[in-house]
Order: C-alpha cells, then sequence, then structure tokens
C-alpha cells in the first residue's frame, strides 16, 4: 500500500508550487492545470509501478509510450519549462515511495523552496528578454542600443541582431534588458504584467508612419 501521507505532502507541494509560487508570478490560469494533472499522472503511475509486482521492462516501456505524445500548445517560456520539472519531479519523489518516508516529503519542501528562491530573486527581477522587429536597419551597434533604449525605456544590455533585411528594410533583434529603478518600482508585480506594459509602450512610442519604429511586437519567451 502507498503510503498516503507521502501522497499528502506532494499535493501540497504542487499546491503550493503552482498557486502561491508560479500563478502568483506569472499569471497563465491554463498552467495550473498542465502542472498539476503532470504532478498527479507521474505519482499515479510511479505508485502503481513501485507498489505492483510488473517487471521493469513493462515499466519502462509504459513510460516510453507515454513519451510518444507530444505536448501541443504555444510556445513556453524557460521559467514555465522549469515549473514542468518541477512538477514531474515531485510526482516521482513521492511516487517511488522512499524509504525511509520523511525522505519525500523533505525534498519536496526543498524543490519547492529553491524554485520560490529562484523567481523571486530580486538580483535578476527587473531583467527582461524581447524579440523585436524594427522597420529600419541600424548597422551601427550604438545607434541600434540608442533606439531600443528609447523604445523600451530601459537599460539595454545584449543586442542580438537575428535578421538584416536590406530589400524590405527590416531588421530582427533579441535584446536583453534591465528595468530602470523609477520604471520597475511603478510596475506590476508579476512578469506577465510587466511584460504587457513593455508591449504596449513599443506600440504606442512613435506613429506608425515613422520610418524607425517597430514592424512588430517580438514574444517574450
Amino acid at each position: 500500500m502507498p503510503n498516503l501521507w507521502i501522497v499528502l505532502a506532494d499535493l501540497i507541494a504542487i499546491l503550493t508550487l503552482t498557486y502561491a509560487v508560479y500563478f502568483r508570478r506569472h499569471r497563465r490560469r491554463e498552467m495550473l492545470l498542465a502542472y498539476i494533472g503532470l504532478n498527479v499522472g507521474v505519482l499515479a503511475v510511479t505508485t502503481v509501478l513501485a507498489t505492483s509486482t510488473v517487471g521493469a521492462g513493462l515499466g519502462l516501456g509504459l513510460f516510453g509510450v507515454l513519451s510518444i505524445i507530444r505536448l501541443r500548445s504555444s510556445e513556453l517560456a524557460q521559467e514555465e519549462v522549469a515549473y514542468y520539472f518541477a512538477a514531474l519531479a515531485l510526482g516521482l519523489i513521492a511516487g517511488l515511495q522512499p524509504d525511509p518516508a520523511w525522505i519525500a516529503p523533505v525534498f519536496s519542501a526543498a524543490l519547492v523552496l529553491v524554485m520560490v528562491l529562484v523567481d523571486s530573486n530580486p538580483v535578476h527581477a527587473r531583467y527582461r528578454r524581447q524579440v523585436i522587429t524594427l522597420d529600419a536597419v541600424y548597422p551601427d551597434e550604438v545607434q541600434l542600443t540608442a533606439r531600443l533604449e528609447e523604445l523600451l525605456g530601459a537599460r539595454v544590455r545584449t543586442v542580438i541582431v537575428q535578421e538584416i533585411d536590406l530589400v524590405r528594410d527590416m531588421q530582427r533583434v533579441d535584446v536583453r534588458y534591465e528595468l530602470l529603478p523609477d520604471a520597475a518600482a511603478g510596475a506590476a508585480p508579476d512578469r506577465g504584467q510587466a511584460s504587457g506594459a513593455a508591449r504596449a509602450r513599443l506600440v504606442t512610442a512613435a506613429p506608425a508612419a515613422s520610418h524607425d519604429v517597430p514592424a512588430g511586437v517580438g514574444q517574450l519567451q
């Protein structure tokens, strides 16, 4: 029989991770079901395999079948991929029913604590990344950086030119920037609202007739 206290500890951990940590920071409601469903599914399958008499070959084959399923969804940010791995790890830890029983709750709590500390670290809380398409070409990096800082109202740290199209007079750049202290203080507490404000600034930065305004706003990644 599975240890119900370990199962309960896993449910508390995944609910804390999704609602108290992830949703408070990133505000994507549809990801809550994905994370909780993944965690509970992995917990159920691992518990059945750990407590049954089936051979290891059958268990590995079952996980091989499950791995064939492709997740078709919108592009995920790297932070959301990290939460996927955390939800998977919590389910595996609880499903394997380690002995002694305190190991699973302790490691689950440690994993949740690490996610809280890293995702809410004030050192990198002001840093953002966007892919921006400009309908003007800036061959000089100093001019390009100045234009991006004007559009974003932030301090540009790194610019990577992804594409230059001289025929259509277009330039696509991957920009990593830091919000200024005043902008960061007035920004929303979660990243989703902050990124939305940045997109709004890009759209309204200048009239569409201007030659050096972004033709499209890149998506946060």
